[in-house]
């Protein structure tokens, strides 16, 4: 029997595998299949279903669907909160991570909290330009 280290390195491996694979998948999926279209199968947001106002994640697909077919200006119009802020989190997490500092303090929590909200408001004020983009069929 393999000693528990060599068990636990393996599980490990084989996670981030089958993450590294269902990413991998779910982002051909999104760049086959556009967003843009109204027919498309992907599922409408609940959020705007229930308020009519766009959430702050409105428009994530159809911006990843623009970046894998290279088309930034599409994705800055469909989302650029997302477009800017996850990589901008995932640099400050990595940052913490590598300093051994907590990755949340409430801090965060809070200023995550603020910016979504803010986010939301300033993204359905009317007139405002950047909005997620749906194509006539």
């Amino acid at each position: 029997m393999a000693p528990d280290g060599s068990q636990s390195t393996r599980v490990a491996r084989y996670s981030a595998l089958g993450a590294g694979a269902a990413v991998a998948g779910g982002l051909a999926y999104v760049g086959l299949v556009d967003p843009h279209r109204p027919g498309s199968v992907f599922p409408p947001c609940p959020f705007k279903m229930i308020t009519g106002w766009d959430c702050p994640a409105c428009g994530g697909l159809r911006m990843t669907h623009d970046l894998l077919h290279g088309d930034l200006a599409g994705a800055v119009a469909d989302n650029v909160f997302l477009l800017i802020g996850l990589p901008l989190l995932l640099v400050w997490g990595l940052w913490r991570w590598r300093t051994a500092k907590p990755l949340f303090t409430w801090w965060t929590g809070a200023t995550v909290l603020v910016a979504l909200a803010a986010w939301t408001v300033v993204r359905n004020l009317p007139g405002f330009p950047l909005v997620p983009t749906v194509l006539d069929t």
